[in-house]
């Protein structure tokens, strides 16, 4: 039996159009890593986008919610009936506030995941590389 373990390669190729091979690979695997942190972007941006439109709806809701304040008091001298009818729509405010509250907390919960994804995918990019250097400045 032979020494020469390397002339049992099924692989005909030279070692030269192997490693090319290889390295084909790799960029081919990074462009499909570069193109889903493209798509993350992009969807990261659509929810800054809808952020921004909570954003705006809460401060239009809080316009709203003053304005039924400043309503009520106005009322609370009149009649006590006035009074009450004001308070019981405060509180209505007040509770789709609270809901709206609970989807932000859910929204920024999803983007701190959503963050940590993306640091854990661009490590995954940087030692990937690396290594790519390492390969080829040996």
């Amino acid at each position: 039996m032979s020494e020469e373990k390397t002339q049992d390669l099924s692989d005909k190729r030279s070692f030269e159009e192997r490693v090319f091979a290889r390295f084909d690979s790799l960029d081919a695997r990074l462009d499909r890593m570069e193109s889903r942190l493209d798509r993350v972007e992009t969807r990261l941006d659509g929810v800054e986008t809808r952020l921004d439109g909570v954003e705006a709806s809460i401060r239009g809701l809080d316009a709203r919610v003053q304005a039924l304040e400043d309503e009520a008091e106005r009322r609370a001298v009149e009649t006590k009936p006035v009074w009450e009818r004001a308070l019981a729509e405060i509180t209505v405010v007040s509770e789709k506030i609270n809901t709206v509250e609970q989807k932000l907390d859910t929204v920024e919960r999803k983007l701190d995941v959503l963050g940590l994804d993306m640091l854990t995918l661009r490590g995954d990019q940087r030692r990937l590389n690396d290594r790519m250097d390492r390969l080829e400045s040996a």
